[in-house]
């Protein structure tokens, strides 16, 4: 038979379950997260219950479904069918779950099957064994395609008594689990057109900062082109959390001083340092409290251990690196994954191609690089950058902003 729509959405949690005391905090800016994710779907309903999370659309489940798979705090979805607290109801309900599922399955093939039951309100009169023993033996029968196996199932009609309701389901789609995108705060991305620094920010997104991005264009030397790849990346992100804000930095008269100030081997690692002061400024405007970065340890030279610290030093804020420990292959199959990768892998020239040492430093020191910038009138470069920096709101809940210099 055909069942019809799911009754709601099972949510369940990931990490959020070990937050202890804080938990209910965490618990509320996830429910906010999935509402605000859900909106421009389907209006919805939310029920909180033993470390589970009920969403009841008024339509589009299966969109809502989908849609819940990016939000950050949840560890998977269900959709569920309801039955009255009693084994019989259950059982009947149970079978035309598990009927509906079998239509997927291609004739002539079969799947290893298991009934899981979990018992929240324990004065129903079944353990979770004597139930998944019960609704088992009642609804397989001789000639359906399936092969009971308790271990390593191919299908698992799970079953969840509550203390109103029991909820039974044959599906189990994953979610991105981490923490909700607002529990840890607020963080400025450095974002080229790449593929390291968009993965950086999916994975602090992930950790549940809420992340703005800061890019760095040079005009006339970096076309248009170079912008709206960026652009792009971050309406792919912006999926992943509640709003989407980039920066868009005029960058070319900080790299034409700095390239007239000499000291040609340093240029990358002061342009950088150039960079961690401006986006600092933004992170102000913004509240955030952190840089993130795409940086990978001895990835390029400008990422020797020496190099960082003396980028870092520059920066009013701490330096998140997500990415320092990975290998290249590491970061492209994360990027595939979240949708980033194609559009990063595009050939754009960026503003870090731009009067590029033909020897850059190795082992940078900060001595050095501050007897560079004393060359240059780093407050009104600056400024200057800050007073040209175009903010766009991308994301599907756009705020409104302006940069003060």
């Amino acid at each position: 038979m055909n069942m019809s729509a799911p009754e709601a959405l099972l949510v369940r949690y990931g990490e959020l379950t070990l937050k202890g005391a804080n938990r209910v905090d965490f618990e509320n800016v996830l429910a906010r997260n999935v509402r605000l994710a859900c909106a421009p779907i389907a209006p919805v309903r939310l029920e909180r219950e033993h470390a589970r999370l009920l969403v009841f659309p008024e339509g589009r489940s299966e969109a809502i479904a989908r849609r819940l798979t990016q939000v950050f705090g949840i560890s998977s979805i269900s959709p569920v069918w309801g039955a009255p607290c009693e084994p019989e109801a259950i059982v009947e309900r149970a079978r035309a779950v598990l009927e509906d599922a079998l239509l997927s399955i291609p004739p002539g093939e079969t799947r290893t099957f298991r009934v899981l039951s979990r018992r929240a309100d324990k004065r129903f009169p079944l353990s979770s064994m004597e139930l998944d023993r019960l609704v088992s033996e009642r609804i397989v029968r001789d000639g359906q395609p399936l092969r009971i196996d308790l271990d390593h199932p191919e299908l698992v009609l799970g079953i969840e008594v509550r203390e109103t309701r029991a909820w039974i389901y044959a599906r189990r789609d994953a979610g991105p689990g981490g923490l909700p995108v607002g529990t840890l705060g607020r963080a400025v991305c450095l974002l080229s057109g790449g593929i390291d620094s968009p993965v950086a920010a999916w994975m602090a997104m992930k950790r549940g900062c809420e992340v703005v991005f800061v890019t760095f264009h040079s005009p006339p030397y970096i076309g248009e082109s170079a912008k709206q790849k960026v652009m792009e990346l971050v309406r792919t992100l912006g999926r992943w959390q509640r709003s989407a804000r980039l920066y868009v930095v005029p960058f070319a008269p900080v790299q034409e001083a700095v390239r007239d100030a000499g000291a040609e081997a340093y240029r990358t690692v002061v342009y950088r340092r150039m960079m961690h002061r401006i986006a600092t400024r933004i992170a102000e405007l913004e509240r955030a409290s952190a840089l993130i970065t795409g940086e990978s340890l001895g990835q390029v030279a400008s990422q020797t251990m020496e190099n960082l610290a003396c980028i870092e030093a520059a920066a009013g804020l701490p330096v998140l690196r997500p990415l320092l420990g990975f290998d290249k292959q590491e970061t492209i199959s994360r990027a595939e994954s979240i949708g980033t990768y194609a559009i990063s892998n595009v050939q754009e020239p960026d503003c870090c191609s731009l009067f590029l040492p033909r020897h850059p430093v190795l082992r940078g020191q900060v001595a050095v690089c501050e007897e560079i910038e004393a060359r240059l009138d780093v407050g009104a470069l600056v400024a200057q950058a800050l007073a040209g920096a175009e903010p766009h709101n991308l994301g599907w809940t756009a705020r409104g902003a302006k940069v003060r210099a």
